[in-house]
């Protein structure tokens, strides 16, 4: 039997003792030492949230007031701006005819906004419109504790024809791409001009890698050795990213597997996030095959809803990812990880436990082309890398360590198909971040 089956499969005994412990750690006092547990309890909540649009101010098709509009519409908490090497702080128009959403957005934002907050002008005899700042945006429609919007900016970067785009959080002053000598360089650069922003004006901000397959740019072995940089998208909802990858090149799961494996047990860096994200650019005819809003979010555990709040969460992993399944509880401790997943219907839910141990086959190889050329892209890792340590059906969980893991994820997947998905086909799904291990802190 495979190294991997074997170890995974725990005596009962020994998994109802460890789920017992952890059952008593809810009620212990000390339990808040040891343990982390994410659930609506006291001043903390759930908030959901989308960390990637795009609006008229560079490649969307939609007014950012509509987009805004539509977010709250739909049940959101906050809302992330990020269009391209762009704030929203300058005077801008559009032409109403000539834009990506044309007179169709231009009817849909008099309806919504009727009574005086659309400014028009005539340009040789074309019609224009003003393109609302940010500020505008958030003083219209914000609500304190109920809906916030943030600014932010994708550094849309490259090296040669690589696309290399990060997202940029609660941003004070625009970034513009620094580049580099290589698609590492490119996301070290920019995720030290963010790191010395944030440093000199003292206001929380946050990086984050886009879509890493979008184009293939980006490699597990690029994003794994940038410091300073904790956040990827391990689900984007735009149709042309290569969330699952192809024959050749890894999905975004099994980047994130190689880049948690070689930082917690190799590099001493810290553990890499995921996070689900939209990527919105067309906001009409929905659903189709476009980029649309509604597909990936994550699901963040704050005390208040304020960007530094929210960021502050991210930052300790208090959250998780989604593109449609929702967590109750999620608990964690020195003892292992636990996952309640909120019913639906009649779905039902497989929760599966993803690690890497040590002793782990660390060697790899190249992948070739049919011609036995090297292909730019995530090298072949050992399946040791990222396995799949325990799976069950149902609506909750439990993983106990057993002594060797560096790190433990959990992923769980609903029988329900995505109503609107950025891959035909695709499950819903939630990504729970991953946990250190006790093979994992030694590395560390």
């Amino acid at each position: 039997m495979p190294r991997t089956v074997r170890r995974s499969v725990l005596p009962l005994v020994v998994a109802l003792a460890c789920f017992a412990i952890l059952v008593a750690q809810r009620s212990s006092r000390e339990a808040s030492v040891s343990a982390n547990v994410l659930a609506a309890i006291g001043p903390k909540t759930w908030v959901k949230g989308n960390l990637h649009t795009h609006s008229l101010w560079s490649d969307g098709d939609d007014y950012p007031e509509m987009i805004a509009a539509w977010y709250l519409d739909h049940g959101y908490d906050f809302l992330l701006f990020t269009d391209h090497n762009i704030l929203q702080t300058i005077e801008k128009w559009t032409n109403v005819a000539k834009n990506k959403g044309g007179t169709k957005a231009y009817q849909k934002l008099k309806a919504k906004f009727p009574d005086g907050w659309i400014e028009e002008r005539t340009t040789d005899g074309e019609l224009e419109v003003r393109l609302k700042k940010f500020t505008e945006i958030s003083d219209k429609l914000a609500v304190p504790g109920r809906y916030l919007l943030i600014q932010g900016e994708e550094i849309t970067d490259k090296f040669k024809n690589l696309p290399v785009h990060m997202n940029a959080t609660n941003l004070s002053q625009l970034i513009t791409p620094r580049g580099g000598e290589s698609v590492y360089e490119v996301m070290q650069n920019n995720t030290d001009a963010l790191l010395s922003q944030r440093d000199r004006t003292r206001q929380a901000m946050l990086i984050h890698l886009n879509h890493p397959n979008f184009g293939w740019g980006v490699t597990a072995e690029d994003l794994m050795r940038v410091r300073g940089e904790n956040f990827f998208e391990v689900y984007n909802g735009h149709p042309g990213v290569n969330n699952p990858g192809d024959r050749q090149r890894a999905s975004t799961e099994r980047i994130w597997d190689i880049i948690l494996t070689k930082r917690l047990a190799e590099l001493g860096l810290p553990v890499m996030y995921g996070l689900a994200t939209d990527d919105g650019h067309a906001y009409h005819n929905i659903p189709s095959r476009a980029s649309e809003p509604g597909r990936g979010w994550v699901m963040v555990l704050a005390a208040e809803l304020t960007p530094a709040a929210i960021i502050d969460a991210l930052e300790r992993g208090d959250f998780y990812a989604s593109s449609g399944v929702t967590l109750c509880r999620v608990a964690s401790s020195t003892l292992g990880l636990e996952v309640a997943v909120q019913p639906q219907d009649d779905a039902t839910f497989k929760i599966e436990f993803i690690g890497t141990r040590r002793g782990f086959d660390s060697r790899s190889e190249p992948v070739l082309d049919k011609d036995g050329k090297e292909i730019v892209t995530t090298r072949r890792y050992s399946d040791d890398i990222g396995t799949v340590l325990q799976s069950c059906h149902g609506t909750s969980a439990t993983y106990c360590f057993q002594g060797d893991e560096i790190y433990v994820r959990a992923r769980v997947t609903s029988s329900r198909k995505h109503p609107n998905p950025s891959t035909a086909g695709e499950f819903e799904r939630a990504w729970v971040q991953p946990l250190i291990g006790p093979a994992g802190r030694i590395a560390k």
